[in-house]
């Protein structure tokens, strides 16, 4: 749900402008985010942005207890009306997601999201030590990056690969939310790894590494390595790894880095 502040307006329809809120109009849409969460009848949900409910109406009967909060005043009273009953267990809050703190114990986050607070929101998602899964709607071009669409890789992706899996899970047309947005939207899934690919005591060594390839020395992944490994020792990477000598940072995939970085620091 993109929401971009512009001057102060009244009346419901100007909020909504004012705003940028498009809102998941197709309730199979809907239902399928919620499946696609993994999400249980165990399970706490954090709901980030629910608007005007079309996501909590499948989330209340799928999990335990719903989390939801909304920063629009109107939206959130009146979804809170929806649901005054606690036995639906959901409560609604009028908040800023990316400025409460996150539960105590495992949960999971799900989301139509504002287009314009996406970076802010996974930030937050990563930083979240009980976070065990976050599925989100996001524009298309966004998740696109962030899971290789384009035949590149961000650094973000790989600097967190060996912990998160990121996939996405599918592309939502356009037309599918009210008011239509000027773009697609795609749905994008972190999972936390119940076993990280690289052993804890090793993740800050990991990090640097991939700091460094993504440094821009040289034009390449292997100019950039070379500036603190032996040549003779990057290039055995390189090679191990099947990248290219002159393979620009952006088209090497978070499982060829796990190699790069096994031979490296071995």
């Amino acid at each position: 749900m993109a929401r971009t502040v512009r001057s102060p307006r009244t009346g419901a329809g100007d909020d909504r402008r004012r705003l940028s809120q498009n809102f998941l109009a197709d309730p199979a849409w809907a239902h399928r985010v919620v499946r696609t969460s993994g999400a249980g009848p165990e399970d706490l949900v954090v709901e980030v942005g629910p608007g005007d409910g079309a996501i909590t109406r499948f989330l209340a009967p799928a999990v335990r207890r719903v989390l939801a909060y909304e920063v629009d005043p109107r939206l959130a009273e009146r979804l809170s009306e929806r649901y005054r009953d606690p036995a639906t267990g959901v409560r609604v809050v009028r908040a800023d997601f990316t400025r409460v703190r996150p539960p105590r114990g495992e949960f999971h986050v799900v989301g139509n999201i504002p287009y314009a607070r996406t970076a802010d929101i996974v930030r937050w998602c990563l930083a979240a030590h009980g976070l065990a899964s976050a599925t989100l709607v996001t524009q298309l071009e966004y998740a696109r990056k962030r899971t290789g669409g384009f035949g590149r890789w961000s650094r973000l992706t790989v600097l967190t690969w060996p912990e998160w899996s990121w996939a996405l899970a599918g592309r939502i047309d356009r037309r599918r939310f009210r008011p239509v947005p000027r773009v697609d939207a795609g749905l994008l899934v972190l999972r936390r790894r119940r076993t990280p690919l690289v052993a804890p005591e090793r993740m800050n060594d990991y990090r640097r590494t991939v700091e460094l390839g993504f440094g821009g020395a040289g034009g390449s992944l292997g100019a950039s390595l070379r500036r603190a490994h032996p040549a003779r020792r990057v290039d055995r990477a390189l090679k191990r790894a099947g990248i290219a000598p002159g393979a620009p940072v952006g088209h090497v995939d978070p499982g060829q880095w796990l190699e790069v970085f096994g031979v490296l620091s071995g």
